[in-house]
């Protein structure tokens, strides 16, 4: 809430800001990064599970996507509601919407472990906890980031550091794109200078 509430405060949103001080949000929707949307109707309901969303272009030479396709299918949404070409249907959400394996399930409890360790007072004691839950759920860069900006000294605790590790990918894209028509598909994989950012 410390780090956080100064960017709230000069966002001057005019809605609630939900602090997720214990990655709630993404254990339950099994996210892995961010932005990251997911869009529930007024009934409760997923029509459209986790997926990158970026609501303007200011991370566009990082990501390689483009904003326009996902914002203009937020629109349509909202415009059309359940009739809205981009709500999946159940078919589509069944496949997306997959249970989590055991190891991301473990992954989940280590992490949580590890941030109570880190929280009591012994940072040194969380590391081992952090780095299982990242061996357990390699792709989950959530908990690569919550655990490098807890150390003071990544290299030393992890043997690496965000941005080695977003060039390890190669190929791979940091953030697939969203499954939405005009989107990109084969985004370039970004070159980080320096650690930190998304």
């Amino acid at each position: 809430m410390k780090d956080a509430g100064p960017w709230i405060t000069k966002a001057n949103p005019e809605f609630t800001v939900l602090i997720d001080q214990d990655h709630l949000v993404t254990k339950l929707y099994g996210l892995v990064n961010v932005p990251t949307g997911v869009w529930i109707n007024e009934q409760g309901k997923i029509v459209r599970p986790g997926e990158v969303a970026f609501i303007d272009d200011r991370f566009k030479s990082f990501s390689h996507l483009e904003s326009a396709p996902y914002v203009n299918a937020i629109r349509d949404w909202i415009e059309n509601g359940a009739r809205s070409q981009f709500v999946m249907s159940d078919a589509e959400l069944k496949a997306r919407l997959t249970p989590e394996s055991p190891d991301r399930l473990m992954a989940d409890a280590e992490f949580s472990l590890a941030e109570q360790i880190y929280r009591s007072g012994n940072p040194d004691a969380a590391v081992p906890h952090f780095k299982e839950a990242q061996r357990l759920a390699p792709d989950n860069w959530n908990y690569k980031r919550q655990a490098y900006l807890f150390s003071s000294n990544p290299e030393r605790d992890y043997g690496t550091t965000f941005a080695k590790e977003v060039q390890k990918l190669g190929d791979k894209p940091y953030y697939p794109p969203p499954q939405i028509p005009g989107a990109a598909t084969t985004p370039t994989p970004p070159a980080l200078k320096k650690p930190g950012g998304f």
